[in-house]
């Protein structure tokens, strides 16, 4: 019987960071409501932390979610955090 696949809807929206950096053995990975962040050494996961609550942040600002959002939303929102 083959299987039914799950129709993707707005809600199946994610931001997904990995960080690279990690030497020191540690897995760490945070999940929230709309993103997901693996890897990194602890700065690095520190600052795509950072990144996603800005991200969120300015999102519920302007009363949207991140399925709300356009892409180029997305990466403004994302420049903005990664030079501030």
């Amino acid at each position: 019987m083959p299987r039914k696949s799950k129709q993707k809807t707005a809600d199946d929206v994610s931001l997904i960071t990995v960080g690279l950096d990690n030497d020191d053995g540690h897995q760490r990975i945070t999940k929230g409501e709309e993103f997901l962040l693996l890897g990194g050494s602890a700065e690095t996961h520190e600052r795509m932390q950072d990144l996603a609550v800005h991200v969120t942040e300015a999102l519920d600002k302007k009363g949207k979610r991140l399925q709300d959002a356009c892409v180029e939303e997305v990466v403004d929102l994302i420049h903005d955090a990664l030079t501030r």
